[in-house]
């Protein structure tokens, strides 16, 4: 079997609609939004769609050389510590997996909140939060002003929260964020307990704990009203109101705490970069890098990751080993490949998603 994996479309169910630009990226003949906004690469989580638990959602498949697909989570487990790798002395397992995708919204999603590792710990039995990062790739050009919000510019009190999601008061919710304005090559990192909303018309690449939990306060998008079973990950009001960081994020303090500038970790002769977009000072939960590819890039590396190809086309070789890359596609490289190297004529941009320091 090859060193690199890649992986094909892997569209999911959500709650909102969106997708449009994935079916181009797809080419296929008639794009169009829908109830498939999300493509979750090398997917090792299964996705919590109340009213469709009979349908496997999430995880991503892969071709054996035999031509019959495997579940991604079961081929790892096939040779972890080839994949996996190590963090020190200790085996890294499927819980360190970031959970990667390609988000396209078509409309506002739906206000939301997410656990921290320590709420879904102490409060879930479960071992990851969800944590998230926003590599904004494309807007749309029908959308003038792309947004998103994060965390409370004016919070409410928790029982002034509590009667307006009971009520469903979406304009007093609204009431407390500002738009947070967004272009490509942006990049947020929103922390568990910051509630927020992605804004209508971007194409992003989201990055987050391998979940999918969700505190999701507004009930209705698109015609569609999420069950109650679905609201507030299977528990009540106020373990949900739990989850909410209320903290206030004062506007001239939103790119301090939300926005993340990268960091030139090398160049060379040729032109070719490596910047870090989010890292270890940032959060322990993932890490994301930027490789902008001029020639020849020769590159060691002693954790596994994901790589995205947001711009260019090129290769990637490994000993004899060489595999095409073109735009938009995505592929896994193990913890076993220590060296190997970009190559490209004309240009390539490949965004790479680490596991964290956990």
């Amino acid at each position: 079997m090859k060193h690199i994996i890649k992986f094909t479309a892997n569209r999911v169910w959500r709650t909102y609609q969106g997708g449009k630009l994935l079916d181009t990226i797809e080419k296929k003949s008639n794009p169009e939004d829908s109830s498939f906004p999300e493509d979750w690469i090398g997917s090792t989580v299964e996705a919590r769609n109340v009213g469709r638990e009979h349908i496997s959602e999430g995880l991503a498949m892969v071709p054996t050389e035999d031509g019959q697909p495997v579940a991604f989570r079961d081929l790892l487990k096939q040779n972890q510590g080839y994949f996996l790798g190590q963090e020190g002395d200790k085996a890294r397992t499927l819980d360190d997996i970031p959970l990667v995708k390609y988000l396209d919204s078509a409309t506002r999603l739906h206000f939301q909140a997410h656990p921290t590792r320590e709420f879904a710990q102490q409060r879930l039995g479960l071992p990851r939060g969800k944590t998230e990062a926003y590599v904004i790739l494309e807007t749309r050009e029908e959308v003038s002003e792309p947004y998103i919000y994060a965390g409370f510019q004016r919070p409410p009190s928790r029982e002034q929260l509590k009667e307006w999601i009971e009520t469903q008061d979406i304009s007093s919710i609204e009431a407390c964020f500002d738009r947070i304005a967004v272009k490509p090559g942006d990049v947020f990192l929103i922390p568990g307990g910051r509630p927020h909303a992605l804004g209508e018309g971007i194409l992003m690449l989201e990055i987050m704990e391998p979940s999918d939990l969700a505190v999701r306060f507004e009930f209705e998008r698109c015609g569609y009203v999420i069950p109650e079973q679905a609201r507030f990950m299977n528990q009540g009001i106020e373990t949900a109101l739990d989850v909410f960081d209320f903290s206030p994020v004062p506007p001239e303090q939103v790119d301090a705490e939300f926005r993340c500038h990268p960091k030139v970790l090398n160049t060379d002769a040729q032109g070719n970069t490596l910047e870090e977009l989010i890292g270890a000072q940032d959060t322990s939960c993932f890490t994301i890098r930027r490789a902008s590819v001029s020639g020849k890039f020769s590159r060691e590396e002693e954790a596994f990751f994901f790589g995205v190809v947001t711009q260019g086309s090129g290769t990637l070789r490994i000993g004899d080993e060489v595999t095409e890359l073109k735009q938009w596609e995505r592929f896994f490289c193990p913890a076993g490949v220590r060296e190997f190297e970009y190559e490209s004529t004309s240009g390539m941009s490949i965004l790479e998603c680490y596991p964290g320091n956990t």
